[in-house]
């Protein structure tokens, strides 16, 4: 129950986020907090035993809403070259193609934790806070090649594990 309301904050932020001007104070404010109730929930979830499908159904549409929002908010104040755009896009792709043929295949939404995700949103949790230091599309390129290679691992295991290994998987556990 905790570690749901912690989720819930993430969503707020995330809601949050749309109404501030990007890299101001405040929306690095809801920014920081939605990045910090993310890494929290499962901790959380895992130390209360409270966590379940629900948890991480909830977990993964706040990181959905998360992301959605960031970039909406972002892209346009972002210098991003046209092949980082199409490398998103083709990751989008996949991430899309996974989640349709999970469905198709187990009837029902499947989230895969695995680590190279948890390696993927973390980078890209990073990306943002680090424009003022970096070049935005040097970096971009080092997480567009982690999040490829996330997407392809991620549509390998929905597509050659047993639904029981999956399940346990895709859980907060």
């Amino acid at each position: 129950m905790i570690a749901n309301a912690v989720t819930v904050i993430r969503i707020l932020c995330s809601i949050a986020l749309s109404f501030f001007k990007p890299f101001s104070l405040p929306f690095y404010i809801m920014y920081i907090t939605a990045g910090f109730s993310d890494m929290i929930d499962g901790t959380v979830a895992r130390k209360m035993k409270t966590f379940s499908e629900f948890g991480s159904k909830l977990d993964t549409t706040a990181d959905f809403l998360l992301v959605i929002i960031s970039f909406i908010k972002l892209i346009p104040v972002l210098d991003i070259e046209t092949w980082i755009q199409i490398w998103i896009t083709v990751i989008t792709v996949f991430k899309v193609i996974n989640a349709v043929s999970g469905f198709a295949r187990y009837k029902k939404i499947i989230a895969v934790h695995s680590a190279l995700n948890k390696i993927t949103g973390v980078l890209l949790f990073v990306l943002p806070l680090s424009v003022c230091f970096v070049d935005f599309n040097c970096v971009s390129a080092v997480v567009c090649v982690i999040a490829t290679i996330a997407a392809i691992h991620e549509g390998y295991y929905i597509h050659n594990k047993e639904r029981k290994s999956l399940e346990c998987r895709c859980s907060n556990c």
